[in-house]
């Protein structure tokens, strides 16, 4: 994969052990991952409940900044502490202070030099698309409502050419920070179950808002809005013009982060590899 620019990492806390957690929530009602001075953000409330826990003013380091409206199962989360709470119990002692949209699904001891965000090696993120005349009532803030019929088959033809290595400039959106837009895609999958349509991409990194107008340009090809080819004309041309909307962040889901430790899989999401 494309080696992107050496990161500096902060020291970790004299006198402490450093703890990772794996995060879930619904980002429905939440400004986001990362803290703000004048909106709820997970991160605020995450850190306020370890503070109620342990007692201490705690900074969390989250893998991923989910922009508001976004969700996530995967969330990894590194923390500093002195508290003797042994890190498989962070999910149980945690989840009774927070609130119910926000979950700690499993924890373990890290190194102190482990990094959540700048250690991570790759990334999976699911965005789903409820594609029927009438938006649902249950699963409203979890998918992106397309009352058009989507031309399943014409949407999946047109992702082979974003697989491996590309210059992805027309994918970012404004506001984007990335010092490379120079990103490799693993893989890219599209299935359908019934009125649901499930977008899979698993990659290095991701620039601004990369997924979701992935996801945005692909229900505009459906629709037949654009070219099917519009996903190979923006990388040709670096021209955002080429691609679709960006869709909605309700639809989209930080699913997994991927580490070198192979431990941090097993004892996270409890992978084999």
């Amino acid at each position: 994969m494309t080696e992107l620019p050496p990161i500096i990492k902060p020291e970790a806390v004299p006198g402490t052990h450093r703890v990772l957690i794996r995060v879930s929530y619904d980002g429905t009602h939440y400004a986001g991952w990362q803290r703000q001075q004048n909106a709820l953000a997970v991160q605020q409330v995450l850190e306020e409940a370890l503070c109620k826990l342990t007692g201490e003013r705690i900074v969390v380091t989250g893998s991923s900044r989910t922009d508001a409206g976004v969700h996530a199962q995967g969330q990894c989360v590194h923390f500093d502490t002195t508290s003797r709470i042994p890190a498989d119990k962070y999910p149980f002692a945690l989840n009774t202070c927070l609130p119910t949209d926000i979950r700690v699904l499993a924890g373990m001891d890290i190194s102190s030099d482990f990094h959540a965000r700048f250690d991570a090696k790759g990334k999976c993120y699911t965005y789903r698309i409820h594609n029927a005349p009438h938006a649902s009532a249950l699963y409203r803030n979890l998918t992106a409502h397309v009352p058009q019929k989507l031309d399943f088959e014409r949407m999946q033809r047109s992702l082979p050419c974003l697989l491996g290595t590309h210059d992805f400039s027309a994918f970012q959106a404004s506001g984007g920070t990335a010092k490379t837009t120079i990103r490799t895609l693993e893989s890219v999958e599209l299935s359908q179950h019934g009125d649901e349509l499930t977008l899979l991409v698993k990659g290095n990194a991701f620039l601004y808002n990369m997924v979701r107008i992935i996801a945005g340009t692909l229900m505009d090809i459906g629709m037949g809005r654009i070219p099917e080819d519009a996903f190979q004309r923006a990388l040709d041309t670096g021209d955002r013009l080429a691609l679709g909307i960006t869709a909605p962040a309700s639809g989209l889901e930080l699913t997994q982060v991927f580490y070198q430790q192979p431990l941090i899989g097993q004892l996270l999401f409890g992978m084999v590899k």
